[in-house]
């Protein structure tokens, strides 16, 4: 395949999702989940092609990426038993030969895993938050946190609520009552049992303690962002570590809205204009590198004194964010031809 970059004078980039040989071979820009963004960027004389990946024919794909400018990557962290290690080195790869590679590794690592539940810890969007690098510093600060009531743990990288735990402390037992988020119904261990569960998270990485929050069956904000602006909302109510009947019951699907919904302006302005900054100064993260579309989960936190809800960041998505409300991909293709042009 050619490696050069096209003549053409408008810019080029690849859309980069995870499927086999005969996905490759037939994915077109009319077809599949990003038709829309094709077309938004094409409405802004951007050129997009897919890039279908799979480890089986990763050189192929790195001889396409070195012919564009730059690349927009939607591939989860783990997805049918595979990692990301390969394609996060080839990615890294052609970053260093001049290709924009959207979500670049370096940045998911810094914002993309739980980790960053910790490293925020003392923004306005943070809670009461441990990061534990071993089972034996878990084993040692989990019982007193479990004492100041319920826990949620989460290993660091992950998606679809693997690796998600809510842990409370019985009263009147030495034994603890765990809910797995991909589960409906909890389970009494002991202590020692659960670390057992937990043990391998710390193979790839580390665990987050996070304390749970009562207001969780309320719902979720997602806010969704392109680069440094918000590209609309989603809010649904969920099951994922609600154990009332009644409450999941009222689960459903995600409602996406504009960013324009007057329900979450607060919320819009926090994200622009004091949490985004806040986040990239903290994390070391150039304003230009932060991702063409990536979001925040927020769960609803304390009322205020003056009767408006506060909010508590539960994890950023940056790996694979889709779906997104339908005004996203004009965002992304702006956020799309800002960075091309800095390229220039």
């Amino acid at each position: 395949m050619n490696t050069e970059r096209r003549s053409s004078s408008r810019p080029s980039v690849a859309i980069l999702s995870r499927g086999d040989a005969v996905a490759r071979r037939e994915a077109t820009s009319k077809t599949g989940r990003f038709a829309d963004v094709f077309a938004a960027l094409d409405a802004i004389g951007v050129e997009a092609q897919s890039a279908i990946y799979d480890e089986s024919f990763a050189d192929a794909v790195r001889g396409q990426l070195l012919g564009v400018d730059g690349v927009l990557v939607w591939v989860n962290p783990i997805q049918d038993g595979r990692n990301r290690a390969g394609l996060d080195a080839l990615l890294r790869d052609v970053a260093a030969q001049g290709v924009w590679v959207s979500a670049h590794p370096d940045v998911i690592l810094k914002m993309g895993t739980k980790d960053v539940l910790y490293h925020t810890r003392a923004m306005g969007w943070g809670s009461d938050t441990a990061l534990y690098q071993t089972a034996e510093a878990m084993r040692a600060g989990l019982p007193a946190r479990l004492a100041a009531g319920p826990r949620v743990i989460k290993r660091s990288r992950g998606n679809g609520g693997q690796g998600v735990w809510k842990v409370e402390q019985l009263k009147t037992s030495p034994m603890v009552k765990v809910l797995d988020a991909t589960k409906e119904a909890s389970e009494e261990l002991t202590l020692d049992g659960f670390m057992r569960r937990c043990a391998e998270y710390f193979e790839t990485g580390s665990v987050i303690d996070q304390a749970f929050q009562p207001r969780l069956h309320e719902g979720v904000v997602r806010c969704y962002m392109a680069g440094d602006r918000c590209a609309g909302f989603g809010h649904h109510k969920v099951k994922a570590l609600v154990e009332s009947p009644a409450a999941r019951s009222e689960a459903g699907p995600r409602l996406y809205t504009s960013n324009a919904d007057p329900r979450f302006q607060r919320l819009r302005l926090m994200m622009e204009d004091e949490w985004t900054p806040q986040l990239i100064s903290l994390l070391d993260i150039a304003r230009g590198d932060l991702p063409a579309i990536w979001d925040a989960d927020f769960m609803l936190g304390p009322v205020q004194p003056d009767g408006s809800d506060s909010y508590v960041l539960g994890e950023i998505n940056v790996s694979s964010v889709h779906p997104y409300p339908k005004e996203a991909p004009a965002e992304i293709a702006r956020r799309v031809a800002d960075r091309l042009r800095l390229k220039t």
